[in-house]
């Protein structure tokens, strides 16, 4: 199983090969290599998008600079825009820029990456997070920014509480389960946040090795435990 590859995103290719390795010895790696590979570029959200899946507007750019930022202020008709890259994790390396605090001129990204509008709902109500074992809902987390900031995660400050999720709410998580493009992974972590219409819009579909939160999901072990068993009685 994959664990702390904190730093793919800064060798994803030399991730990747080593997965491809692994599975080719005949070792079962979990997610295995075709999902970590669909799920290492955040390009996959197009696919989503093109599915059905309500998602965050988006405006995609090998680079980016001032110019760009503030085109996508137009076009999204908003003052504050977010952009991340295309491969990153944790929300390293993202910025948030609005009308009165453009970038420099000479700034740039410095790697491929999205532009969105900035959610509101993020700092206002948090980000949701949907846990999913073998394709079946496991627990819910609410995860809110601290006090000034917009990031969630808890390097910067943000907390995490047990969510149980409305009717709503857990089928819109369910249909981004639904719309990916393979059978049921091992484990999947839907992140969500609310569009100004109410319904919940994916902005991750965390595949490779993201945090599952088991303070909020005690049963998460034996889950899991009970999920890999059954895999590997498939595979005697």
């Amino acid at each position: 199983m994959l664990g702390t590859a904190w730093d793919y995103q800064d060798h994803p290719e030399a991730f990747l090969t080593r997965l491809d390795e692994l599975a080719g010895s005949g070792i079962a790696v979990c997610n295995p290599p075709d999902i970590v590979r669909w799920n290492a570029d955040k390009g996959y959200l197009r696919e989503l998008a093109q599915r059905g899946v309500p998602t965050i507007p988006t405006r995609w750019h090998d680079d980016a600079g001032r110019d760009q930022i503030a085109a996508a202020m137009d076009d999204f008709a908003t003052d504050r825009v977010v952009v991340k890259r295309c491969v990153g994790a944790g929300a390293l390396g993202q910025h948030s820029f609005s009308r009165d605090s453009l970038p420099d001129s000479e700034w740039h990204m410095g790697h491929a990456c999205l532009i969105q509008p900035f959610l509101a709902s993020v700092v206002e109500e948090g980000e949701y997070t949907f846990v999913f074992i073998d394709g079946q809902f496991s627990h819910g987390v609410l995860k809110r920014a601290a006090a000034g900031d917009y990031r969630i995660q808890s390097l910067y400050g943000g907390v995490e509480s047990v969510y149980t999720p409305s009717e709503a709410d857990l089928a819109n998580a369910e249909a981004v389960m639904a719309a990916l493009p393979f059978a049921d992974p091992l484990y999947a972590r839907i992140d969500m946040a609310r569009l100004p219409s109410g319904d919940l819009a994916v902005m991750e579909a965390e595949l490779i090795e993201p945090y599952l939160y088991p303070q909020q999901g005690p049963d998460l072990g034996e889950r899991m435990a009970e999920v890999v068993r059954a895999r590997l009685a498939r595979r005697i």
